[in-house]
């Protein structure tokens, strides 16, 4: 099977293309440049790829032109403007890429013919959030405070009226979730980066917001899911419907106490600081119902809140004491996915 990952030089992208080569599938990436110091970077995920389009997806002729050639089974689409703060620096990139972006990978999959699933990745800041204490459902409202929220949801909205509108060949499904964890990560202005980042310095890490609680999971246990609705879409079920994909209500933890976790596990007397937010709208309380999934796909986390902040500390700690990142991302692949079979 040919997959083709959008966002593939990205933190979820290139967990999820060498995740997909351990699985056995030829692999292809539509994406920008990799940040420097990337996992994509580090680990060489782009040795692995059949190929390996550069292209900005508001960019509709290069993006059709890029998937077209590619002729792949199966198209995920992760490329996205993904950072809400840097959503209130620049919100026009944000808009544009992240609706703009989608229609084209969408418009894109309809020219190209061929492709038999497509998954289109929004984010759990699609839902109106009213603060409520239990998770949302995929039948919830959509809203958006902040650009980045409006923009993803404006794109989940876009996706559903393409579905039906279209008339689409392609059978297409949209998958929601939340904050992932895990090794590699670089983008700034994310918890566990900030942690790595100072506490490697041997540096205090400054929090804005320690009781706003999220919910935390791998990174691994995520991709998990959007592979689960894919190999739905090409059984035949579920095409136009939505699935969160989120952790146990055991992993709606405050940053504080992530935080704090994380510090022991790092040692040398990491410390953590409070620096009160700069006022920038950033919701307080927001967890995931992923009863659907769970009962419609079979699918579930295999790894516990401990084990996803245990895996994202020693992958950082053994890569910064040079061990190869491929071998640690794999090592954690393989046995994320051994943890399966003993499930299965």
């Amino acid at each position: 099977m040919h997959y083709l990952v959008t966002g593939h030089t990205g933190f979820k992208g290139a967990w999820l293309a060498l995740l997909l080569h351990e699985l056995g599938h030829e692999v292809s990436g539509l994406a920008l440049d990799p940040a420097p110091g990337s996992l994509f970077e580090r680990a060489r995920v782009g040795e692995l790829l059949t190929a390996d389009h550069r292209v900005d997806i508001r960019d509709a002729a290069a993006t059709r032109d890029a998937l077209a050639s590619t002729a792949p089974d199966v198209v995920l689409h992760l490329a996205a403007q993904p950072l809400v703060r840097e959503s209130y620096r620049d919100p026009r990139t944000t808009w544009e890429t992240n609706v703009n972006g989608t229609y084209n990978v969408l418009d894109a999959v309809q020219a190209a013919g061929g492709v038999r699933a497509t998954v289109v990745v929004t984010t759990d800041k699609v839902y109106r959030n009213v603060d409520q204490i239990w998770g949302y459902r995929e039948s919830d409202p959509l809203g958006g405070f902040d650009p980045y929220s409006a923009s993803k949801a404006a794109a989940d909205l876009l996706t559903q009226s393409w579905i039906v509108s279209s008339g689409a060949a392609t059978p297409t499904a949209i998958a929601r979730a939340g904050n992932v964890i895990g090794g590699g990560d670089v983008c700034p202005e994310r918890l566990m980066v900030d942690l790595v980042a100072s506490f490697s310095a041997r540096q205090p890490v400054r929090l804005r917001y320690p009781d706003a609680v999220r919910p935390w999971q791998h990174v691994l246990d995520c991709l998990q899911g959007y592979l689960a609705l894919a190999d739905s879409l090409l059984a035949g079920n579920h095409a136009g419907e939505a699935f969160n994909f989120g952790p146990g209500t055991s992993s709606f933890v405050r940053v504080g106490d992530i935080a704090a976790s994380v510090a022991k596990l790092w040692g040398d007397d990491a410390q953590v600081v409070v620096d009160r937010g700069d006022g920038l709208h950033e919701a307080g309380l927001l967890a995931l119902d992923s009863r659907k999934a769970e009962l419609e796909l079979g699918w579930s986390d295999r790894l516990t809140l401990d084990d996803a902040l245990a895996w994202t500390v020693e992958w950082s700690r053994d890569v910064l004491d040079g061990a190869p990142a491929r071998e640690r991302t794999v090592a954690q692949i393989t046995e994320f996915l051994q943890r399966g079979r003993q499930h299965a």
